[in-house]
């Protein structure tokens, strides 16, 4: 496939962005980073449940930033591909839990 789906993020667009909405992008970048800052959780973890989050909103970006990033904190390649099998198990897991929807719709069309 020669063209991609999804454009390359680049400096020009973030610029582009910020300049849209600066007030905007400047509180969400302070809030970005007061998120992953060490707190309870150190910023490896929360990289490792953002590469998580990330496959199950199925954000490119998010999820090639937030590994990258995970790795740079010290994450091993094991650990990020557990985070993946824990979001593909909630995923997974809440359409099983939300089969409950089908069967009461099912139960309702059976009468």
């Amino acid at each position: 496939m020669a063209e991609q789906i999804y454009h390359p993020t680049t400096p020009e667009e973030h610029a582009r962005r910020k300049e849209l909405a600066p007030r905007i992008h400047d509180a969400f970048t302070a809030f970005s980073k007061a998120v992953f800052a060490d707190a309870a959780l150190d910023e490896r973890t929360k990289q490792l449940i953002a590469v998580a989050v990330a496959h199950t909103t199925q954000c490119p970006y998010c999820i090639d930033g937030h590994t990258k990033l995970a790795l740079r904190k010290g994450a091993k390649p094991e650990e990020v591909m557990e985070a993946i099998w824990v979001a593909a198990e909630m995923r997974a897991g809440g359409a099983y839990a939300h089969s409950t929807l089908a069967m009461a719709a099912i139960a309702h069309e059976r009468k």
